[in-house]
């Protein structure tokens, strides 16, 4: 099913009620007003600086690119490690009032997502969930006239969807304690997500409504419920809130008018329903997830072998990077089902090619399939199936005669890495 496209603009219950009891909790007996200001002098990948030997290997922003693949991660997006308080408010209309308690809504998401970050960034992201107002707030006009509808742009409709909202919260938030905002409307409002899917992020917008002295430059809005009757909704359905979070510290969608054919179920940033899935290496990179010397540059001619961990594990070398030109790579990775990667069902060798020119929802990534046609080894719902089975496996090599380069699986190691080897000509 194609997923939510999503827009920047330059101007713009897995842990139990008992979890979700304690995290309401101690959003109402903390009030916002107390939380340190945070940092927000660094976005994307703080963890990550320039390294000579990875120079060639750092395929750079492209200016002019929505929220580009490259490095570094431009200002204006939330940091991506250390401590991101997530500001979470949940809304109804006067059209559409809250179905049910405004904290069920919150226990859709939570602590799911903050656990789906903490294992993705092995720790180095602390994503800490607030919600100091425990009811709905009720916008002061009905849904349909803010005219909001799939692909909907900033002006006007959600600029004063984020004033009126501002006007109804202000009394009982300091907006300023947070790094991001996270508006969970009524499931009522709109249409059922298996028709039109909503959600979007506005990410990067300094010239959003402001509001005790910041403007919200980076507000996810989650839509409906991604319930497909599959029976998997309950167990993954609060994976679209860390896909639209993924844009508020700058990662594109990867999905593209086609749906998920270019990558699959290999990244949330792709595919958000069904079975649970990870970040790419390179988004982990991007991210500041994975330190330089996790990371492999096959950047001159000649053979290199590489031995790579698990992308779920912590530590380990973790990816090698092939440059192309400027703007493109190719990446090497090893997937297999652990951590975030519920979903894997043929462990191995993921090869995708990543261009730092090309827009969001557009296609900048793209996964190699080491068994087209095969319909792929899995029959999860909502996961494409071609691509389940993409992994290479030993024996198998992936080449590009255009541009020299052979990348071939040698070899399974101890603890589920593999070794692979490099071929440039």
């Amino acid at each position: 099913m194609e997923q939510a496209r999503h827009r920047t603009d330059g101007r713009g219950r897995l842990g139990g009620l008992a979890a979700v009891a304690a995290l309401a909790l101690a959003a109402l007996t903390t009030a916002s007003s107390t939380a340190p200001v945070p940092d927000r002098t660094s976005a994307g990948p703080s963890a990550a600086p320039d390294s000579a030997s990875l120079g060639p290997c750092r395929i750079p922003t492209a200016v002019g690119v929505q929220m580009s693949e490259g490095l570094p991660t431009p200002s204006g997006y939330v940091r991506s490690t250390g401590v991101v308080r997530a500001l979470n408010l949940m809304i109804d209309f006067p059209d559409a009032e809250g179905s049910g308690s405004a904290l069920d809504r919150l226990a859709e998401f939570f602590p799911q997502t903050a656990q789906w970050f903490a294992t993705s960034s092995y720790g180095r992201l602390n994503y800490r969930p607030y919600a100091p107002v425990s009811d709905w707030l009720r916008m002061p006009k009905p849904f349909a006239a803010y005219g909001i509808g799939r692909g909907s742009p900033y002006e006007p409709g959600y600029r004063r969807l984020v004033e009126d909202l501002v006007g109804v919260a202000d009394p009982k938030v300091d907006f300023g304690a947070y790094d991001l905002v996270n508006i969970l409307v009524t499931p009522n409002a709109g249409p059922s997500a298996l028709d039109t899917v909503l959600s979007v992020t506005f990410s990067g917008n300094e010239q959003a409504p402001v509001a005790d002295g910041v403007p919200l430059a980076n507000t996810s809005f989650v839509y409906s419920r991604q319930d497909d009757g599959s029976g998997s909704y309950v167990e993954t359905g609060y994976r679209v809130l860390p896909h639209e979070n993924g844009h508020v510290f700058g990662l594109p969608d990867l999905y593209t008018a086609d749906g998920g054919g270019a990558v699959g179920h290999w990244d949330i940033m792709s595919e958000d329903w069904g079975a649970n899935n990870d970040l790419l290496g390179w988004h982990k990179w991007k991210l500041g997830w994975l330190d330089n010397s996790q990371v492999n540059c096959a950047a001159t001619a000649g053979t290199t072998e590489y031995s790579l961990t698990p992308l779920a594990a912590r530590g380990g070398s973790k990816i090698a990077i092939v440059p192309l030109t400027e703007n493109t790579g190719y990446a090497a990775e090893v997937r297999t089902r652990a951590g975030n990667d519920d979903h894997v069902c043929e462990p191995g060798v993921l090869i995708y090619r990543v261009k730092s020119d090309v827009d969001t929802g557009q296609g900048p990534v793209t996964v190699s399939d080491s068994d087209g046609d095969s319909g792929g080894c899995t029959r999860q719902p909502n996961v494409h199936a071609e691509l389940s089975d993409a992994p290479y496996r030993p024996g198998q090599s992936f080449t590009d005669r255009e541009n020299g380069v052979r990348i071939s699986v040698v070899d399974e190691e101890e603890g589920g890495g593999y070794r692979i080897r490099v071929t440039r000509s």
